[in-house]
């Protein structure tokens, strides 16, 4: 009994010291923790964001958009949503759950890491304003006597008012005033049930449960509140059925929450970079933004909605506006070079020079026009291009097939839902659109030999105590060959000279461009232009973020704004010239099988060069087919022809050769003819019959070439009739032939 006692005994000391060493820890860690009411509604002093020369953009302040709201002017849901999804025992607790604390130290035990937390909404509220997001025993010491402070001073209505105009909702908005202003073009007191179960499940992941990003997920996270608002007793079960069914009604505002449409990409990037937001830990960030070039773009008075991106050939954002957030828009005919002829050239098919027929066309119950609402005949690739003719992409596409153009579209990072995987995928027709800067992203493989760069607005994030703790690196994907990339690039060139885009004016080097408009029955939606050097690429989009019809066209005030927007970017020094025939080749094809037959077919290796042109084609995809014209000569089969004793022979016309024609009687053979095409040969031979042959040829200067001898039927002098007609030879008159 006395070795019990004595082992009970001993525990209970090393108890007490266990204890007593952690009171002494907890005193000495926590001694320097102090509660600052400033801290408590004062959250603007811990990001930084600044220019790419490291200059502060004033508007970045976070305290500059505080918006705050008395927790009296919200709906009794509103709260009830935030504490039923953070903290059911929010008003029962002293600000520490001890059971969910103790639960969650079981967890990270046995997890061997710090998984849970157990935060209160008071503790959530004493880490989001005082502390750091680092997952330590300290930092949680310190949490907890900060939070039993908090507690002291102030009461459950006050602490989660504090909370709610505090909390991070994702998209650079802080309070619960900003988000439903972002989220949903509201005021916070206006919120509904539904609309705050979504502000309350972003809590958790911001970046994550985004309705912006995630729809899907959001909804889900959205029923899951509402979930526990019923188990909780806050709403009935018919309350509940009828507000899970609901769909999302988030609505990005253009103007994100009072911040430019840059500053808001910023902090969208630093969510998905990982940082948690909830928690700033007084950082620097340092971006691409150019900023007399972000102030210009947001000077622009362009009479309708619109969006800009400026963007280097590294991916960098220089400058961004938008009014349309990141909604998905038709991107019309700027799709074409991306899904269509790019892939087209890569898989050998076409080539700038291939001729396609801009003819009426059906495709099962889908006819295209072409935005003149005009046929062309045969038209080239580049033609198609530079004038954004409809039919021929439709038809460039068919022949691809739409498996093959997916394929392009994976490896650019394009999504293709099932509805678009048809053939009005040619003009732009995608169920959910892309964005400005992402088409702009696509477009950077042009301009970097077929591997293009994501986008980025964030270069570096510094700690206050100058420690980097990101730095940009540049990534490529794959896209397209370096052969691919040069005939597009001049092709597109050619368009700004030539064609769609050339109201951007000229310039003294490489401009690459390609138009777009989208509309329907009532007018034009979208206008585009996608602009591009050698180093860097702006995207120009107008139209009506409502889709009410508006008087915009790629080719018009687009290309114009884009043009001054690359004389902007260049006014002191030009770019180097973009890559035009890397991975290509000239090859000489014959003239008359181009221009008469549509064909490309090399031309033979003698011809004259009057009778050849060049085209530039792939390394790779040289044409096989090659004419032998001039080296074998060939004709169609000549006429022959007699009257009164004459012999008339007809020769069909051909551009260079020469012909030698024979006649044969017995065994003599007299040369009558050896020169140029002539319409008509005459000979006069005496009485007999004879056998005339026909031999084409075609005389280089150094060689005569000969082709196939023809032999004409034989004709008798002397009463003789035609061998080609069974008329009398006086009643054929040959001058008719």
């Amino acid at each position: 009994m006395r070795k019990i006692v004595k082992v009970l005994l001993a525990m209970l000391a090393m108890a007490a010291i266990v204890v007593a060493v952690c009171i002494a820890a907890y005193a000495v860690i926590t001694k320097d923790a102090g509660l600052d009411e400033n801290k408590l509604t004062d959250y603007g002093k811990s990001i930084t964001v600044c220019d790419s020369k490291g200059r502060e953009m004033t508007s970045a302040c976070i305290k500059a958009k505080r918006k705050s709201v008395k927790l009296t002017d919200l709906h009794d849901h509103t709260a009830n949503a935030f504490v039923a999804s953070e903290d059911r025992a929010f008003y029962r607790h002293n600000g520490l759950n001890y059971a969910r604390m103790l639960k969650a130290l079981l967890t990270n035990i046995t997890a061997r890491s710090f998984r849970q937390g157990a935060s209160t909404i008071s503790q959530q509220l004493i880490k989001n304003t005082h502390l750091t997001d680092d997952k330590t025993i300290a930092r949680k010491l310190r949490e907890i006597k900060l939070t039993r402070q908090l507690e002291k001073t102030h009461t459950k209505d006050e602490i989660l008012e504090m909370y709610l105009n505090t909390i991070y909702f994702g998209h650079n908005c802080y309070g619960i005033e900003n988000a439903a202003e972002f989220y949903f073009g509201t005021t916070a007191p206006e919120l509904t049930l539904e609309q705050s179960a979504t502000l309350a499940g972003l809590l958790a992941s911001p970046n994550n449960y985004s309705p912006f990003k995630n729809p899907e997920k959001c909804l889900k996270k959205r029923n899951i509140v509402l979930k526990c608002m019923k188990d909780c007793g806050y709403i009935g079960e018919n309350e509940y059925k009828s507000a899970a069914e609901s769909s999302l009604s988030a609505e990005r505002s253009s103007s994100a929450a009072g911040f430019s449409a840059y500053l808001s990409k910023v902090f969208d990037e630093l969510e998905e970079l990982g940082f948690d937001l909830r928690c700033p830990r007084g950082i620097r960030i340092i971006t691409y933004a150019d900023a007399k070039l972000q102030q210009y773009i947001d000077s622009l008075d362009c009479g309708h909605d619109s969006a800009f991106v400026v963007t280097d050939a590294s991916g960098g954002v220089h400058a961004y506006r938008t009014d349309i957030g990141d909604a998905g828009r038709q991107p019309g005919s700027t799709i074409k070079p991306l899904l269509v002829y790019a892939p087209a050239i890569e898989e050998k098919m076409i080539c700038p020079a291939t001729k396609i027929l801009d003819e009426k066309i059906s495709f099962g119950r889908y006819s295209p026009e072409n935005h003149d609402k005009k046929y062309h005949g045969y038209v080239t690739v580049e033609e198609s291009i530079t004038k954004s003719y409809n039919v021929p992409a439709v038809k460039t596409l068919n022949a691809l097939t739409l498996n093959k153009a997916e394929k392009y579209a994976q490896k650019l990072g394009i999504r293709l839902d099932e509805g678009e995987k048809n053939l009005t995928l040619a003009l732009g027709g995608m169920k959910y659109g892309t964005t400005l800067a992402d088409l702009c992203e696509k477009y950077r493989a042009f301009m970097c030999g077929g591997a293009y760069t994501n986008t980025r607005f964030i270069d570096e994030i510094i700690l206050k105590n100058g420690q980097s703790v990101y730095k940009a690196r540049k990534s490529s994907k794959n896209a397209f060959s370096e052969g691919t990339v040069s005939l597009m690039n001049d092709m597109l060139c050619k368009t700004v000279k030539t064609g769609t885009a050339k109201k951007m004016g000229t310039f003294s080097f490489d401009v690459a461009a390609k138009t777009g408009t989208c509309g329907n029955e009532r007018g034009n939606t979208d206008a585009y232009c996608i602009a591009y050097t050698s180093q860097d690429i702006v995207g120009v989009w107008l139209g009506d973020k409502n889709n009410t019809p508006a008087n915009v066209t790629g080719g018009g005030e687009c290309s114009r704004l884009a043009g001054e927007l690359i004389r902007k970017l260049y006014d002191k020094s030009a770019p180097r010239d973009l890559e035009k025939s890397a991975g290509t080749t000239e090859v000489s094809i014959d003239r008359k099988e181009y221009s008469e037959n549509n064909r490309i077919v090399l031309a033979d290796d003698v011809a004259p060069k009057l009778a050849t042109c060049t085209i530039k084609v792939l390394k790779n995809a040289v044409p096989c087919e090659k004419s032998d014209k001039f080296s074998r000569p060939d004709i169609s089969e000549p006429q022959i022809i007699i009257r009164n004793d004459t012999i008339c022979i007809l020769l069909r016309h051909t551009d260079y050769y020469s012909y030698l024609i024979e006649r044969e009687n017995g065994h003599e053979k007299t040369v009558i003819y050896d020169g140029p095409w002539s319409e008509k040969i005459y000979d006069t031979a005496k009485t007999g019959t004879y056998t005339y042959t026909v031999t084409p040829y075609y005389d280089d200067g150094a060689t005569k070439h000969y082709g196939k001898t023809h032999s004409l039927p034989k004709v008798n002098v002397k009463g003789a009739r035609s061998p080609q007609n069974d008329l009398p030879i006086t009643k054929k008159d040959w001058t008719r032939e």
